[in-house]
């Protein structure tokens, strides 16, 4: 099976769905939360008070310790977090219109009510208390996470989630490891959880020639340095694939299905898609119509030459890492970091992965 992956972070959209898992476990009934704040209420924090640059990040001892409100969710001391391009770019405003609808589809609160806002995505730690509707987990447990991007994010002592959107951490990973995956795992299993490396799918990567060690240690098949030449003219010579997903966006979407396989159900999957900046741009209705025109017309299109089109999302799913974690556990999935930070040190954090070209995460062992 072919395979054609481009190796570039980007901005995407956000959906979430929810799971329900069986196994039960006994929970304590006190509650018993402790902190190193000198209040037992408050906590340190990382948070944003408006949108704009780096220096809109404030470190500050005094963010509310988060309370369970919903019978199924799981508090979480956070013992690492990581930063995404997403942190990055909501820092900046990125999304803000339909993630406020998401807080508060009801419009009750006004304008700003979303700060003092924390950031960040991805969590590995251990359960602290837990919802009366939770029985999977009980404190105690070793957790990894991907929290929605409408949610209070992780750049915190604690962090509250929904235990649909909790897995166990594999436990050959350190929590510094655990912490590097689940966000950009979540959403690449949203789009290629099919045809995976670890399902023995042959793999074409394209990425920069100083990239293309790592990618092959990773699994790579063939590396393709766009650098090195166009990189639809270095493709020509390569049987069509089953399967392409793009991470670039831009122009390869206008050349790239060309080399699908027709007519046998191939699949073009991007991640770059327009529907926060439509929202952004033109306000949520007519935010949401254009996306639909943009999706449904492009789909139409490309099946009546004989290939399917689609975007990917991310998805915050504990039943999904799951799976993940099964496959770390098998060696078929690898953390790789490039730079760890201590707390202190998250918006220089910020600025690094603001500058792109990493070749690994960047992660904040919290604790």
């Amino acid at each position: 099976m072919g395979f054609l992956k481009t190796c570039v972070f980007s901005r995407n959209a956000y959906t979430a769905v929810c799971f329900w898992r069986s196994q039960v476990v006994q929970k304590p009934s006190v509650r018993k939360i402790s902190t190193t704040s000198p209040r037992s209420t408050v906590m340190p924090a990382w948070v944003i008070d408006r949108y704009g640059n780096n220096e809109v990040l404030r470190f500050t001892q005094n963010m509310m310790i988060p309370m369970i409100h919903y019978p199924n969710e799981v508090i979480i001391k956070v013992h690492a977090a990581s930063i995404n391009p997403i942190d990055v770019n909501m820092r900046s405003g990125y999304g803000a219109t339909a993630l406020n609808m998401k807080r508060d589809p009801l419009h009750v609160k006004i304008k700003g009510e979303e700060f003092p806002l924390t950031l960040g995505r991805d969590v590995s730690g251990v359960v602290m208390e837990c919802g009366l509707d939770v029985r999977y987990f009980k404190p105690g447990d070793e957790v990894w996470a991907a929290v929605p991007p409408w949610k209070q994010g992780t750049l915190s002592e604690f962090v509250v989630v929904s235990g649909n959107e909790v897995s166990h951490k594999p436990r050959s990973l350190t929590h510094t490891q655990a912490a590097s995956l689940p966000y950009v795992a979540l959403t690449a299993w949203s789009a290629i959880n099919k045809v995976m490396k670890a399902w023995d799918a042959h793999v074409t990567a394209v990425c920069s020639q100083d990239a293309s060690e790592l990618v092959r240690k990773l699994g790579a098949d063939d590396v393709i340095d766009y650098k090195s030449g166009n990189v639809e003219e270095q493709l020509k010579s390569s049987k069509p694939f089953d399967f392409i997903l793009d991470n670039v966006g831009g122009s390869t979407e206008t050349w790239a299905l060309s080399f699908l396989r027709k007519w046998s159900g191939a699949t073009y999957v991007t991640l770059v898609t327009p529907f926060l900046l439509n929202v952004d741009r033109l306000g949520v209705a007519d935010g949401m119509l254009q996306t639909g025109l943009t999706v449904g017309s492009k789909t139409l299109k490309h099946f009546w030459q004989g290939v399917h089109y689609r975007w990917a999302f991310f998805m915050a799913s504990g039943p999904c890492l799951d799976d993940i974690a099964e496959l770390v556990e098998a060696g078929k999935i690898q953390p790789v970091i490039e730079k760890t930070f201590p707390f202190s040190k998250v918006p220089e954090a910020f600025l690094k992965v603001e500058r792109g070209h990493a070749r690994g995460k960047t992660v904040i062992n919290v604790v």
